[in-house]
């Protein structure tokens, strides 16, 4: 950054990451959604009142328009630098019967800016935008640019067809966490990450590379939440399931929420547990209605969601 660029804490929070059209085959409907993890973060926060930026790499395309709308109607800003591609990506989404999704992406990711003069309370980034090259590179130069000044969350939301070898991944990973503060996983990322280990093990492995606090979502099994002095189990929050898209970024937008009103790290079982059943609940909320559909800060406080 020169000297005599103007620094701006204008926004609670900046996401870091990729943003896609979801094409989701449904029996024989094909329908066509904005998405990406780290896009559905950005729109989870902004829904739940936080001032969000976003920086990504979409096209001046129909389909980059349409992100560009999408995370506008929820109150997103996207950061100049951000329509930086000839044509947005794709990911095909394929609905199991269970309403869970496998996908087939069609994706570039380069960066074509940075977020220099901005000062967030909060840098998140994660998902495919930390592994793959060329655009991993400048995801790391940026955290750690802000590691120290702003607290920085990361969930890797693990994509194995898109990530090369396991160890080259699990570098990159373990590369990464030393500089975040927050690091929220599935299960699945876990397994895939550390087959060796159990979800707890993981949690404790993150710790132990430097983060401050580690959640692991488990499904229908509920989440865990642990520091270096706490673990703390969260029950599931029991909904019907319309599909699971955009679950877990709903709830890592919830886990950011609760943290940035937490206001401080002196954390007890009660305000772990506190925190891990927030987040659940925006789970419980999303995966009960298609696509990823957060819910607003009145639906969050509004108790359980109820089957």
């Amino acid at each position: 950054m020169n000297s005599s660029a103007v620094v701006t804490n204008a926004f609670d929070v900046i996401v870091v990451g990729e943003a896609l059209i979801d094409v989701v085959h449904s029996g024989d409907t094909i329908s066509e959604h904005p998405g990406g993890s780290p896009a559905n973060v950005a729109f989870g926060l902004a829904r739940l009142g936080m001032s969000t930026g976003f920086l990504t790499a979409i096209g001046k395309d129909a389909r980059g328009a349409a992100i560009d709308s999408h995370l506008a109607g929820a109150g997103v800003t996207l950061l100049p630098g951000s329509q930086s591609m000839e044509t947005t990506s794709t990911a095909t989404a394929t609905l199991a019967d269970d309403g869970s999704a496998s996908y087939d992406f069609d994706l570039t990711w380069a960066l074509g800016s940075a977020i220099a003069n901005y000062q967030p309370r909060l840098v998140h980034t994660g998902s495919i935008a930390s592994f793959l090259s060329p655009g991993a590179a400048a995801v790391k130069s940026i955290l750690q640019a802000h590691a120290g000044t702003s607290t920085v969350s990361y969930d890797p939301n693990i994509r194995p067809d898109l990530l090369g070898s396991h160890h080259e991944a699990l570098s990159i990973f373990e590369d990464l966490v030393p500089i975040t503060n927050v690091v929220k996983l599935s299960d699945e990322d876990a397994a895939w990450l550390y087959p060796g280990k159990t979800p707890e093990e993981t949690g404790r492995h993150i710790l132990a590379l430097g983060a401050d606090l580690a959640a692991v979502t488990l499904g229908a099994e509920g989440s865990m939440l642990l520091t270096p002095s706490l673990e703390v189990s969260v029950p599931a929050v029991r909904s019907v399931v319309a599909d699971t898209i955009g679950a877990g970024d709903s709830y890592m937008a919830a886990l950011i929420f609760g943290l940035l009103s937490h206001g401080n790290d002196s954390w007890t079982t009660g305000s772990l547990m506190s925190l891990g059943t927030m987040a659940s609940n925006a789970a419980a909320i999303t995966v009960r209605r298609p696509g990823a559909n957060p819910p607003s800060l009145s639906e969050l406080r509004s108790g359980p969601a109820q089957m």
